[in-house]
């Protein structure tokens, strides 16, 4: 089966922050309900996210390396290091920052997950995932983590499948989309092929409801796999907001 290939696009957002944007990207791709957002971000230190206000939605930033700290008017103040995770409940409205360490740079995923129009003005909120508590899972020639599912402790207000999937020389992994869930996989690093697909790094494909797939590599990966329960509500993004 042969897949459409979409490749991420190279920008910068808040302080100097270098990010592969598969979506939103105008013209071209808005949103993949329930999903707003996916950034593959590199932050170097001295560059970053400073002080913004968001609000309407969920937020799910993952580290593969370097640290993230974030900081929001709730009060919260944290720090998430390699394979850790937090989320950010926007809701009615929540200002945070997210600013690197000092040693090194901070590598990782932003995904923004829409919230149902019933649930927009929800009290903000936050939560931090440790490395320790994410579930890890080994498979043949390689390891997957669970960062929002079954098992894990990282909970969102939308029905929503989220791994990390990291394959050795000549391995594969396969699963079928949940019949009520649609999505994608997204190359971090490596090679892989999908069906008759060849991936490279930044590259994604988009997957539907009953979707059967197949992901193989020669020489090692990693790949993200994120689907979920769209809303079927219309999607109004106003830059950091999400009505």
């Amino acid at each position: 089966m042969t897949h459409i290939r979409y490749q991420s696009v190279q920008t910068r957002e808040g302080d100097n922050a270098e990010v592969r944007r598969l979506f939103p990207l105008p013209g071209r791709l808005m949103n993949y309900d329930p999903f707003v957002l996916w950034d593959d971000f590199t932050v170097r230190p001295g560059a970053g996210f400073p002080t913004h206000p968001h609000r309407g939605f969920e937020a799910v930033t993952y580290l593969f390396s370097g640290e993230m700290q974030h900081r929001d008017n709730l009060g919260n103040h944290s720090t998430v290091g390699p394979g850790g995770a937090q989320r950010f409940t926007a809701g009615s409205g929540i200002e945070h920052s997210e600013m690197p360490g000092d040693e090194a740079d901070a590598r990782g995923i932003q995904l923004w997950v829409n919230l149902p129009l019933r649930l927009k003005q929800l009290d903000p909120g936050y939560q931090e995932i440790p490395a320790t508590e994410i579930p890890q899972q080994d498979i043949d020639g390689g390891y997957v983590r669970t960062i929002v599912g079954k098992g894990s402790p990282l909970r969102l207000h939308t029905d929503v499948h989220y791994l990390e999937v990291v394959l050795g020389d000549n391995a594969e992994y396969g699963n079928t989309v949940d019949e009520t869930h649609q999505g994608f996989i997204y190359l971090v690093a490596g090679d892989a092929t999908l069906g008759d697909t060849q991936l490279e790094a930044g590259d994604a494909c988009f997957l539907e409801t009953g979707n059967i797939w197949q992901i193989q590599s020669q020489s090692g990966c990693r790949l993200m796999v994120c689907t979920g329960t769209p809303h079927r509500e219309p999607i109004r993004q106003h830059g950091t907001f999400v009505d």
